[in-house]
């Protein structure tokens, strides 16, 4: 009899451990998910996103003329729209699809109404020494939310990470805040899957032909493009790095690009 009562009250805790571990799994995913069509109101759909992506990927970029991955997210971080501009997803490298929320996670986390920051003009600021030492390691990626969910459906209207916050820093060029014509800040978005350089390129012509750069300050020192990637790194002998003399420089990827930086369109 007290055998049968042991293996009835050990049978009774696994139960409700692991109804307990169901419930705990159910709420880190709703926690995670934010299901409210409203929330991405004003921002670009999945169509209009893809659309500008594949205008702004087929122009040179001053990179290797690579596919491309592109992330829209909402002020809070919310992803509302995630594509590509292959035939396939595997048309551009796959790891580029987190790199593009994390670029829009980190370009709207830390911009502001009155002062956008993109990811290049980072770069710099997270060196040690720099004014922003560390930041990479702030707010890591969620991959939860990044890697769930059917593969086949990543860069479509469905993507699994649409809904969910998916976090991250990431200080190199590709992402950008999204203000209004209002000169609201509403967003950003995130390209990856060339060059830095160029993902910048791509990331600024793609907010351009969706009509959200209507930027009011930044830190490049150029009130025409106040967020725009900042090449002002000066390389001293034995040393790879170099000093940025602003504090907000991003290294050089090719003569190319910088050029077409320094002739990118203009805020409105």
């Amino acid at each position: 009899m007290r055998n049968k009562l042991r293996v009835y009250l050990l049978l009774s805790a696994v139960l409700c451990f692991l109804t307990t571990g169901m419930a705990f799994a159910n709420d880190g995913d709703h926690d995670n998910d934010d299901n409210n069509p409203a929330a991405c109101n004003g921002l670009p759909s999945h169509a209009q996103l893809e659309t500008a992506l594949k205008a702004a990927q087929s122009q040179a970029n001053g990179g290797f003329g690579l596919n491309m991955w592109a992330t829209v997210v909402n002020r809070d971080g919310v992803v509302c729209a995630v594509a590509f501009t292959g035939g396939n997803r595997g048309d551009q490298w796959p790891g580029s699809r987190a790199i593009s929320a994390q670029k829009a996670n980190t370009a709207n986390a830390f911009s502001l109404p009155g002062l956008a920051l993109s990811t290049a003009n980072l770069y710099s600021a997270v060196q040690p020494g720099g004014s922003l030492f560390g930041l990479q390691f702030s707010n890591p990626v969620n991959t939860d939310v990044a890697y769930r969910g059917d593969p086949a459906r990543y860069g479509k209207t469905d993507d699994p990470m649409v809904g969910g916050k998916v976090g991250g820093v990431n200080v190199f060029g590709g992402g950008l805040a999204l203000y209004n014509k209002s000169k609201q800040l509403i967003g950003a978005v995130g390209v990856s899957g060339d060059s830095s350089c160029a993902d910048h390129n791509i990331a600024w012509r793609t907010r351009h032909t969706l009509t959200l750069d209507y930027v009011p300050a930044g830190v490049s020192g150029d009130p025409t493009r106040p967020d725009n990637i900042v090449y002002d790194i000066i390389k001293a002998p034995n040393e790879m790095e170099g000093v940025s003399t602003g504090g907000w420089g991003h290294p050089t990827c090719s003569s190319a690009a910088t050029g077409i930086a320094a002739a990118l369109p203009v805020i409105p």
